[in-house]
């Protein structure tokens, strides 16, 4: 008992360090990651993606901790139909931010467009817990799941024709 009151004392130095280490600090964003996000949207919004992740890449060097250029680069790849690497960008994301309800949202319409529709609707449990059935991000990702799985396009090398022989 003598030394309950050293103890505590030691605890909570311990504990106030080492919560200022995990602390997140709330620095300005650099003004040259924000005016290449604005050009990365308006690129994608003008269906331009390709150009669009030029933007976002870009930011990303200049800020490696920015979670809304991921985000840009996972909306580039889904535009672009590569829905692996956008679930590769949210879960990047999600790694930094768990409850991120747009990289959830995200994540959960790329799996949709994949075909994982029943990875999707945990996402979407998930985003109901968070924010709600009103929240627009569970409302798109209920409309995706809704639409189902893109139709599959086949290419002309995928389907051979049956050779025919006819007598004369």
């Amino acid at each position: 008992m003598r030394y309950a009151p050293v103890a505590f004392a030691l605890s909570l130095v311990v504990g106030v360090t080492g919560s200022m280490g995990v602390a997140r600090s709330s620095a300005p964003v650099d003004p040259r990651v924000e005016a290449l996000l604005k050009e990365g949207r308006a690129a994608l919004a003008k269906g331009d993606a390709g150009t669009a992740t030029d933007s976002f890449e870009t930011a990303l060097v200049i800020d490696p901790a920015s979670s809304a250029a991921l985000l840009g680069l996972a909306d580039a790849a889904r535009r672009d139909g590569l829905q692996g690497k956008a679930i590769h960008y949210y879960r990047e994301v999600l790694s930094r931010e768990p409850n991120n309800v747009v990289a959830i949202s995200g994540e959960g319409g790329a799996m949709v467009e994949k075909g994982a529709v029943e990875k999707a609707k945990r996402n979407l449990t998930r985003l109901e817990g968070l924010c709600g059935k009103g929240c627009a991000e569970t409302a798109e990702l209920s409309a995706a799941i809704s639409r189902g799985p893109a139709p599959k396009v086949l290419s002309a090398e995928a389907v051979t024709a049956e050779p025919k022989v006819e007598n004369n």
